[in-house]
Order: C-alpha cells, then structure tokens, then sequence
C-alpha cells in the first residue's frame, strides 16, 4: 500500500483533524508501543499500519 493511498483511508474514516490526531497521539500495541507516525517512519509497511489502526477502531470489514 502506498503511503499516499494510507493518508486517505484515514481521512476517509476518521476526517482530516481526527485522523491527524489519531496518528499522532495513539499509541498502539500492534505496532510496538508506537504511533501511527512513528511506526511509518520506523519503516513499517502502511498496510499492517491500517491493519492495526483498523482492529483499534473497530472500523468494518467493508472498509478495510
């Protein structure tokens, strides 16, 4: 998944403010005790990224 593709499905789910916030400030045990932006920038496929910002939120199988 590319990062740009990543960036929208956030937007799309979660709205541009939240999204931001969402990357920012949660930190997720799927990822290593990190935030969606650190776990980016520590080289993590975006895809496993939405994966896990996906079982978080609960977000639908539809729009995964």
């Amino acid at each position: 998944m590319r990062l740009t593709y990543f960036r929208e499905l956030m937007e799309g789910e979660f709205g541009t403010a939240r999204a931001a916030s969402v990357s920012h400030d949660h930190v997720f045990a799927e990822l290593g005790g990190r935030t969606v932006e650190q776990a980016l920038e520590a080289g993590i496929d975006p895809r496993d990224v939405w994966k896990a910002v996906c079982d978080a939120y609960d977000v639908p199988p539809v729009r995964r």
